[in-house]
C-alpha cells in the first residue's frame, strides 16, 4: 500500500484487488448514468426557443446548458435555477437512530455509542439537502433568493415521528437563515410503492439572481495561468453515501465502528455539507476575478475539469483528507485514482481565479470560517486533472456530463 504524504494529506493507493469495494460495486456506475444526462440536454436545448415564442422577454443563456445551474436573461439581470436530490444519506441517519440492530452491533444499546441516543440527525440532513442545490446554483455567479422543498415519503407512517419531522423543518429553516434566503414552499407526497416504506426522498430547488450581469460566471475567460483555489469539505458531504452504506454492511460493528480518531463511522458520515454561498458572495464583494466555479460532488475531483475547454488542471497542493474518507478508502481498498475520481477527498468546492487573486480568494474563504488553499494552476493542454503529489491523472474522457 502506498503511504500517505508525511503532512497527513493525500490517501493510500490501496492494496491489490481482493476484498476491494468500488463505487460501481455498490451500485453506482456513472458510465451508465451520464448518457441519460447528455440525452436530456440534447432534447432540452430545442425547448429554449419556446421562451421567444411565449413573448415574455426572457431568453435562455445557451452557454449555461451543461453547467451546474440553468440561466435565463430577463433584461436587467439573469435568473438561475437548479433542482437537486439529497440521495441516500437519510438512510444513514435512520440507521443511526435505530441503533445497534441496524448499525450492525450485537449486544446492549450502549455498545453502539451515540447512535443509541435516539438523535434523528435530520437537522444535519436538512442542511445537506439545501447544500446540494445552493452550492450548484452559486457556481454561475448567482445569489440564492428562494428555496423549495420536496419531501416524498414511502408511507404516511413517516410523519408519525414528530421529533424527526420537527428536526427536518427546523434544520431547513436554519440553513435558509444562514444563507439569507426565503423558504418558498414545497411538496410532501406520500409515494407508497415508489419510495421504500419508512424512508423519505429529499430534494430542493433553488432560484437565484445574477445582478449586476457582470457576475455571470460560465468560464468564458478561464485561461492558462489562472489559479485553482480549493475549499475544504466537512467530510463525505452528500456524495458517495451508497458506497459508505455498502461498507457499513461489511464492518463488524457497522456504523458503530470506532475510527482511529475516536468518532464512530456513522456519526462522521452525518457531518453536514458545507454551505459555500457565503464564500462566493464575499469574493464578488472583494472584487475577486472569478473565472469559473465548480462544486465537487459526484465524480469527485473530475468535477475540477467540468469546464468544456481544452485545459489541464495541475494540482500541486492537497487539502487534508477528512478521517471518514481516509477510513473509507482504507477499508474499501480503493486506489488513489478511484478515490479522487468519485469522492471529494477534502475539497468540496473549487474557485478558478486570476493568478493575482489566489491569496485573496483564500482569505475570503477563511473569513467565512472555511479553510482554502491555492492548490494548483490551469495550463494549456489536454482536458485532464493532474494530481501531482499522488501521481494520478484523471482524463477528460472520464467526465462526460455535457453534450
Amino acid at each position: 500500500m502506498a503511504e500517505e504524504n508525511p503532512n497527513g494529506r493525500g490517501t493510500p493507493g490501496g492494496p491489490p484487488a481482493g476484498d476491494r469495494l468500488t463505487y460501481e460495486d455498490s451500485g453506482v456506475d456513472y458510465d451508465r448514468i451520464d448518457p441519460l444526462k447528455v440525452l436530456a440536454q440534447q432534447a432540452a436545448r430545442a425547448t429554449g426557443a419556446n421562451l421567444e415564442r411565449a413573448g415574455t422577454g426572457a431568453r435562455e443563456v445557451a452557454a449555461s446548458r451543461g453547467e451546474s445551474a440553468y440561466v435565463l436573461d430577463i433584461g436587467d439581470a439573469y435568473l438561475a435555477s437548479i433542482t437537486e436530490c439529497l440521495g441516500t444519506k437519510a438512510l444513514v441517519a435512520d440507521a443511526m437512530r435505530k441503533g445497534p440492530a441496524v448499525s450492525g452491533v450485537s449486544g446492549p444499546p450502549e455498545a453502539s455509542g451515540r447512535e443509541a441516543s435516539g438523535r434523528t440527525w435530520y437537522d444535519h440532513i436538512a442542511q445537506d439537502t439545501i447544500a446540494t442545490a445552493v452550492n450548484d446554483l452559486v457556481t454561475v455567479g448567482a445569489k440564492p433568493l428562494s428555496i423549495h422543498a420536496y419531501w416524498a415519503a414511502g408511507s404516511s407512517d413517516w410523519f408519525d415521528d414528530t421529533e424527526r419531522m420537527n428536526d427536518l423543518v427546523e434544520g431547513w429553516r436554519a440553513a435558509c437563515d444562514v444563507l439569507g434566503v426565503a423558504w418558498g414552499g414545497g411538496e410532501t407526497p406520500c409515494l407508497t410503492g415508489v419510495v421504500e416504506e419508512g424512508a423519505i426522498d429529499l430534494a430542493a430547488s433553488c432560484v437565484g439572481i445574477i445582478r449586476p450581469k457582470s457576475r455571470l460566471t460560465l468560464g468564458e475567460d478561464l485561461a492558462a495561468g489562472d489559479a485553482i483555489v480549493l475549499l475544504e469539505s466537512s467530510g463525505i458531504h452528500a456524495n458517495g453515501l451508497t458506497l459508505a452504506r455498502k461498507l457499513a454492511e461489511r464492518l463488524p460493528e457497522g456504523y458503530a465502528t470506532v475510527m482511529p480518531g475516536g468518532r464512530t463511522y456513522g456519526e462522521a458520515l452525518l457531518d453536514p455539507t458545507v454551505l459555500y454561498p457565503p464564500v462566493t458572495e464575499a469574493a464578488f464583494e472583494a472584487g475577486i476575478g472569478l473565472r469559473y466555479v465548480a462544486n465537487i460532488t459526484g465524480h469527485g475531483w473530475r468535477k475540477i475539469m467540468r469546464h468544456p475547454g481544452r485545459l489541464t488542471y495541475r494540482i500541486t497542493e492537497l487539502p487534508p483528507v477528512p478521517e471518514v474518507l481516509r477510513f473509507m478508502v482504507d477499508e474499501t481498498r480503493q486506489t488513489a485514482e478511484e478515490a479522487y475520481g468519485s469522492l471529494n477527498m477534502g475539497a468540496g468546492f473549487a474557485l478558478f481565479v486570476r493568478p493575482e487573486d489566489g491569496d485573496a480568494a483564500v482569505a475570503c474563504a477563511e473569513a467565512q470560517g472555511i479553510r482554502a488553499w491555492v492548490a494548483g494552476v490551469v495550463e494549456d493542454g489536454p482536458r485532464q486533472v493532474v494530481i501531482e503529489p499522488l501521481g494520478v491523472t484523471l482524463s477528460g474522457e472520464s467526465l462526460a456530463l455535457r453534450d
